[in-house]
């Protein structure tokens, strides 16, 4: 298997943000890149350049307007007299309330940033940018033949939406694979196992029947993001019956979490996808200190097993996983059992 990974993740440094209206240390380290990465080459995988794609598979899932924001908004914000070091929203839309677009950055900034746990940095849009490449450049490979690529991206990007990040993340990274591989094929599956629903990557599909959105997630009633990932959340739309999520109790265990696994690889199956992203968070085990569920590292296998057993092309795309301790052997464990179930053969092109 082919890992993606680039060294630009270094200039994303999110500092503080906000947790309980106190400001802490984030959780999204430089440090997990190594340690997965680390991981990975002593499964025996290989690191490959990623190919360059440009901005267009960025702009094929996020407006113009949302990237303009990006690309401008931490020296725009730094002309501010007392300004923080990194951008920071401070005033949000009220729902059903917003009459227009602002000019200042603070308040382009509430509008396009719906939380306060990914601040902007002067190294962010760039990190994020490239972080969005691995995942292009996933789907791109696999679309040549490749049976199944890892793509190690930081900042994370399931908590994007098509116009605004949060959740420390800024470029849906699953869904930007997901969007490329429909350049070639008709129908793609999405699956999320990040301990944490992907509302962004569910608002970006929400409305389409050629995407199947599918997540396994703590349940949010008492849990970020709190407002999305619910059960009875289908789609709207053309996309009724193509989104499928599935909350799970705090502290499921890995039997809890891989019956719902079942269930969702059942809807994959009946879906009859042409390729797979897997969103592929780390942060369900037991130990991670998201304290969302309780998955162990043989359960990690084991939901590698399952997917792998889909036997699709597939993108891996890397979400969260926060225990430097423990992450890596989670992706060994994970890998090695998709390794272990996938009989999709390389083709032609395959490197």
């Amino acid at each position: 298997m082919h890992i993606l990974h680039s060294d630009k993740h270094v200039l994303h440094v999110p500092g503080d943000v906000m947790r309980l209206g106190v400001y802490r240390p984030g959780r999204d380290l430089p440090e997990r890149v190594d340690v997965l990465r680390e991981a990975a080459l002593a499964a025996g995988h290989r690191q490959v350049p990623a190919n360059q794609h440009g901005l267009a598979p960025i702009a094929a899932v996020h407006s113009p307007e949302y990237l303009d924001f990006l690309a401008v908004a931490h020296a725009e914000w730094s002309r501010l007299e007392g300004a923080s070091p990194n951008v920071f929203a401070n005033i949000f839309p009220v729902r059903d309330m917003v009459g227009g677009y602002p000019t200042s950055i603070v308040g382009r900034a509430g509008y396009h940033m719906h939380d306060q746990l990914a601040p902007i940095g002067p190294g962010t849009y760039e990190a994020a940018v490239a972080s969005a490449n691995l995942a292009a450049d996933a789907a791109h490979r696999v679309l040549a033949g490749e049976p199944v690529v890892y793509a190690l991206c930081r900042p994370s990007g399931h908590h994007a939406y098509r116009d605004m990040g949060g959740g420390a993340t800024y470029l849906n990274n699953a869904a930007i694979a997901a969007q490329y591989f429909r350049r070639k094929v008709q129908r793609v599956a999405l699956i999320d196992v990040d301990v944490h629903h992907g509302n962004g990557t569910q608002g970006i599909f929400y409305h389409r029947s050629d995407v199947l959105f599918v997540s396994l997630h703590r349940d949010p009633t008492d849990y970020h993001p709190y407002f999305v990932g619910h059960g009875h959340e289908r789609g709207a739309g053309e996309g009724l019956g193509y989104n499928l999520n599935l909350p799970l109790a705090a502290g499921a265990d890995d039997t809890a979490y891989l019956q719902a696994l079942d269930q969702a690889c059942r809807r994959i199956e009946r879906f009859v996808p042409d390729a797979l992203v897997v969103s592929l968070g780390l942060d369900a085990h037991a130990e991670d200190p998201s304290m969302g569920l309780g998955v162990s590292h043989d359960g990690f296998r084991r939901i590698g097993e399952r997917l792998g057993a889909l036997n699709l092309p597939t993108a891996l795309i890397q979400e969260g996983g926060y225990n430097i301790a423990t992450i890596g052997r989670s992706l060994g464990e994970f890998l090695a059992g998709f390794v272990a179930r996938h009989a999709v053969p390389p083709g032609p092109d395959a490197g």
